[in-house]
């Protein structure tokens, strides 16, 4: 089964393509050449994931899937949430994310958040939708040099670690974005041993 993944950021497809089985290969949008620059302006990330998966099958008429992913942290009323990748600007610049948030939760006593992570597939012309969640804290500075956006900041429960002190195989075993491929995967074995038996 091949499927494209609705996204140029080459750290997101690296994380999906680690997680899939051999059966599933899965290209990037610059491994196909697609440069479009995507429009996301849906108010919610399962409207944003849809907007995105539609445009490149309409462009590219191959079965695709996209993600939203949103860091939804209660003191912040669920900001930055879907304006997560350009919280301080238009430029989305992921250092300037992440001093934005630290300011905004200076003094502020509950750092309850989540990171949620949308995944809109549509196969053989139809829609489908699959979403992950991990629960965390917000960390009052950042702690580690790996992962991207966020992760610097973001304590998931359970771990002494942030995202970015954490390698790919261990972010891959707890993460939001990891949850909602796994769904996708079930699905995607489902429809194929399905396939098979017709």
């Amino acid at each position: 089964m091949k499927l494209i993944f609705a996204s140029a950021n080459e750290n997101k497809v690296r994380e999906i393509q680690a997680l899939l089985n051999k059966q599933i290969e899965v290209k990037g949008l610059s491994e196909i050449g697609f440069t479009d620059d995507i429009p996301e302006t849906a108010d919610d990330l399962q409207g944003n994931a849809l907007l995105k998966a539609r445009y490149v099958f309409n462009k590219v008429g191959a079965d695709v899937f996209a993600d939203d992913t949103g860091l939804e942290i209660e003191a912040l009323k669920g900001r930055p949430g879907v304006y997560s990748a350009r919280y301080a600007g238009e430029e989305k610049n992921p250092r300037l994310n992440v001093e934005k948030v630290l300011t905004e939760m200076q003094g502020i006593v509950n750092r309850r958040a989540r990171f949620r992570t949308v995944i809109a597939l549509i196969l053989h012309g139809k829609e489908y939708f699959f979403e992950g969640i991990v629960e965390g804290t917000i960390l009052a500075s950042q702690q580690g040099e790996g992962g991207f956006g966020y992760d610097p900041i973001f304590l998931p429960s359970g771990s002494d670690r942030s995202f970015a002190e954490m390698n790919l195989d261990e972010k891959n075993q707890t993460s939001h974005r990891a949850r909602a491929i796994r769904k996708l995967i079930q699905f995607l074995e489902l429809e194929a041993r399905e396939a098979f038996r017709s």
